[in-house]
């Protein structure tokens, strides 16, 4: 299954130019590079949504959180990590 989850951006990264923008996004304590070139607007502290690697748009902080909790509910973190449920 595909799931692109909100993460909140930390840091940014643009000495590369624009289609190699990156920053570090903090998805609900579990922290990843991420490609910000789709969303050449994003600032720190802007929720988005990221597939793949990839931030594809900006999603305000109340969205966020009811996504968060619904991954709490079904677990639906653990695959951000690879751990898996025995």
């Amino acid at each position: 299954m595909c799931l692109a989850v909100p993460g909140k951006i930390l840091s940014i990264d643009d000495s590369a130019g624009l289609l190699m923008k990156t920053g570090r996004v903090n998805f609900g304590g579990i922290v990843k590079e991420v490609n910000l070139a789709y969303t050449p607007d994003a600032k720190i502290g802007d929720y988005v949504i990221v597939h793949v690697g990839f931030a594809l748009n900006t999603v305000d902080e109340s969205e966020a959180m009811k996504v968060f909790e619904y991954l709490k509910e079904i677990e639906g973190l653990d695959e951000l990590t690879g751990e898996e449920k025995q």
